[in-house]
């Protein structure tokens, strides 16, 4: 592919984004981030401690004690996708990702389709977060102050979309200043994070049998063979889905990241990798204290889902407990804003590339930010919530849920555009057939039949909240709704912003962005 620099930034059209006349720069700041810094918002967009805390609890309840394998399995289908996510970024780095790459692979009518489907699923992400954020932080007050009352101010639904708001501002103005304050902010909110975490894993090791409830360890939790049911690999896939999300934040920063060709795409294997022994020490750890009973502090206690950390914490901790609430509120606070990273940096991509208005192609002189989609995109995530949060909290839980088919959606798409742009080379040697074609096509066709099984699923009134519309489970309604309006927003769109639909603006050969070493 031939590479070219971009250095202005002229609104996109024709005769600035020509294949052959080179296209021009988005105005992101390049060589930002270091290896290290990519990883670490990596973690924080995962956010392991909050996702620990509430999935734990529903997956013991599926696997009981075979969860380490059904975390390993789970993992399975995310470090396929990966490989195809490092591989495209390795020949065409572009903040656009997912959007850009399918666009290239498949035209932009599926590209576009693409992108909404990254889009849909961080703004649920985003409004979901922040709404965690409340709840811990209005848990965290009461525990401080030994004030009991303090944690249903959460329950007061003006006062709890008034407070979401702040956390959304507050992220919103984090992400807009810019990677260098984000970065700062980061290493110290993961890094309190994951040092609780490590305390936590490792006073529940050193008292795993004073505990009425434990277990010893025993290597036939990852004995595949003890599985009893595929239901039990199926929601392993779909666990992976919800608990390994969010490493292609690692992919969005490339132009921003030194040698972001390389830097961004092992970035996101080794996110993947390390949330991986996180999530294994947790679970073992918690195993072994807590057991697999559904009395008590048994993870298989339906009354303490919810939040498996909050019930632990205490017996496994004693006075340190509450500094696992400031961590579970500190890992959704992290998440909240490098989550932002993604969608601001998406809708750059697609106003620079006319797939959008041309405002969302805007940067900051001063930050080199996507300043007009950063604040975009919190204003549509705290939006959303304070509907969602208003209308109903079972309509909230099952978009949530919903979420499940974007992540499938785009990661899917992703991939097998992996194997679909490299089809000319992927029988020139053994490594190009295994990663460019190999691992891609496994990975995206495996979410594409989690996929297809979920929304199977969703359709049944039972599904999530029990909610429905005519028959029809409500999150089938409002996953593929959410896909169907997205249809609609690109048909106006072409009407609007005609050149990218006929191929204008981004094609197969347009050039790729040289990134500094």
């Amino acid at each position: 592919m031939t590479e070219t620099i971009r250095t202005s930034t002229p609104s996109p059209g024709p005769s600035s984004n020509n294949s052959a006349a080179g296209i021009t720069a988005k105005g992101l700041k390049g060589g930002q981030l270091g290896l290290l810094a990519v990883v670490v918002l990596g973690i924080s967009t995962i956010a392991p401690a909050y996702t620990l805390t509430s999935a734990l609890g529903p997956t013991v309840n599926e696997a009981g004690l075979q969860l380490p394998v059904i975390f390993l399995i789970g993992f399975i289908p995310m470090i396929l996708v990966s490989l195809a996510y490092r591989e495209l970024n390795a020949d065409s780095p572009d903040s656009g990702t997912t959007f850009t790459w399918v666009t290239k692979a498949f035209g932009p009518w599926v590209g576009w389709m693409g992108g909404w489907g990254l889009l849909a699923a961080n703004i649920i992400v985003l409004s979901n977060l922040a709404g965690v954020a409340v709840d811990f932080f209005y848990l965290f007050l009461s525990q401080l102050t030994g004030a009991p009352e303090l944690a249903d101010l959460a329950a007061n639904k003006a006062l709890n979309v008034l407070t979401c708001f702040v956390f959304v501002a507050l992220a919103v103005w984090v992400s807009y200043r810019g990677l260098h304050t984000t970065k700062l902010v980061q290493y110290g909110l993961v890094g309190f994070q994951l040092l609780v975490l490590g305390l936590f894993v490792a006073m529940a090791f050193a008292n795993w049998s004073s505990s009425e409830t434990a277990i010893p360890f025993s290597w036939e939790w990852f004995d595949v063979t003890k599985i009893e049911t595929f239901g039990q690999i199926a929601a392993g896939i779909s666990l992976s889905i919800f608990v390994y999300w969010g490493w292609d934040v690692c992919l969005t920063v490339n132009e921003e990241t030194a040698n972001g060709k390389k830097t961004s795409g092992l970035a996101g294997t080794l996110t993947a990798v390390i949330v991986l022994a996180i999530y294994l020490l947790v679970s073992i750890a918690t195993m072994m204290f807590a057991g697999v009973g559904d009395t008590g502090n048994g993870l298989n206690n339906t009354e303490i889902h919810e939040n498996i950390f909050t019930a632990l914490a205490s017996p496994i901790m004693g006075p340190f407990a509450i500094l696992m609430s400031l961590a579970v509120l500190s890992s959704s606070a992290a998440s909240l804003q490098s989550t932002f990273m993604s969608p601001s940096r998406s809708l750059l991509a697609m106003g620079h590339y006319g797939a959008l208005p041309e405002p969302f192609s805007r940067v900051s002189r001063k930050f080199a930010t996507p300043g007009f989609a950063t604040i975009a995109a919190g204003v549509m995530s705290a939006g959303f919530y304070a509907v969602m949060h208003v209308v109903s909290e079972n309509v909230l839980n099952d978009t949530i849920l919903a979420l499940g088919l974007m992540i499938c959606f785009y990661y899917g798409l992703t991939a097998l555009a992996c194997a679909w742009y490299f089809r000319n080379s992927v029988f020139s040697s053994v490594r190009n057939f295994v990663l460019r074609l190999l691992c891609p096509v496994l990975g995206g066709v495996g979410l594409f039949v989690v996929f297809g099984q979920t929304a199977v699923d969703s359709l049944a009134p039972e599904f999530g909240s029990g909610s429905e519309v005519f028959g029809v489970g409500l999150v089938f309604i409002l996953g593929i709704g959410i896909l169907a309006l997205g249809a609609v927003f690109m048909l106006i769109m072409a009407r609007v912003r005609p050149g990218f639909f006929r191929g204008e603006t981004l094609k197969r050969d347009t050039p790729a962005l040289v990134v500094p070493e």
